[in-house]
């Protein structure tokens, strides 16, 4: 498998982890659906790649509405065999805070979005590519997730992000030997700090910090680093149901 017959689904492609991605699979001749929630950037991100690269504005927690829109994918630009999970949201609170308590609606959101949302784009590839060709003892389709370093170790407020992204790291591996029958691997990254739009909201003395927790490169992590990942993944078949670190060793301090 190699990127120039590659087909790919990108959630959260308009920026990002995911746009970079995006910019990946272009360059090396394979066509790109961006779906996404951020419609200016989603319509200027596929404007910048040019034709083999369409835009969607879907809510990946729409069940409905994420299964149709897959199988018109699938008529407009053929047989799907990518599909990259990189839509999400953190917002940290505390389970104790100066209001009170974390409210609910906010935890639940965050599963829902990235746990949940993640799950439905999961099964509507999956659905599709069990129908495509396959040739020799290669697979139909490649499914990749994105967790976080802090699946595994969450810092204080990170209880519903956290949650989201352990959830995503454990259907991983379920979910690949369940679709190896169907020729489908299931692969899920686990980035550390990564330069993205979710960390440039943060204050500069906040980023800074998080920059000198940093250990081997001494520095936050590029989006196309990701991308690189993406690729070898999709082409090296031997990698299913694994949960890889992308982190320069960092291992998150409690706070």
């Amino acid at each position: 498998m190699n990127y120039n017959n590659c087909n790919a689904v990108i959630t959260g492609g308009a920026s990002g982890l995911g746009g970079a991605t995006a910019d990946s699979i272009i360059k090396h001749g394979g066509k790109v659906t961006i779906i996404d929630i951020q419609n200016e950037l989603g319509i200027k991100k596929a404007e910048e790649l040019g034709s083999n690269c369409q835009y969607l504005n879907i809510n990946i927690t729409n069940e409905d509405l994420v299964s149709e829109s897959f199988t018109k994918i699938l008529e407009n630009t053929g047989p799907i065999n990518l599909t990259v999970n990189c839509a999400g949201i953190g917002s940290p609170s505390k389970v104790l805070n100066k209001e009170g308590t974390c409210p609910l609606n906010l935890f639940s959101k965050i599963i829902n979005v990235n746990l949940i949302g993640t799950f439905n784009t999961l099964k509507a590839a999956a659905n599709i590519m069990q129908k495509n060709d396959i040739e020799d003892n290669f697979s139909r389709g490649v499914i990749i997730n994105t967790a976080s370093i802090a699946a595994y170790d969450g810092q204080i407020g990170q209880a519903a992000y956290s949650a989201s992204k352990g959830g995503i790291v454990g259907m991983t591996l379920p979910i690949a030997r369940e679709l190896a029958r169907q020729s489908i691997r299931v692969n899920t990254i686990a980035p550390g700090l990564f330069e993205t739009p979710l960390l440039a909201g943060l204050p500069e003395e906040a980023k800074n910090s998080l920059i000198d927790s940093t250990v081997h490169p001494h520095r936050l992590g590029q989006p196309h680093e990701y991308a690189a990942l993406v690729k070898h993944i999709y082409e090296n078949e031997m990698l299913n149901g694994e949960t890889i670190r992308l982190d320069g060793s960092l291992r998150m301090a409690p706070k």
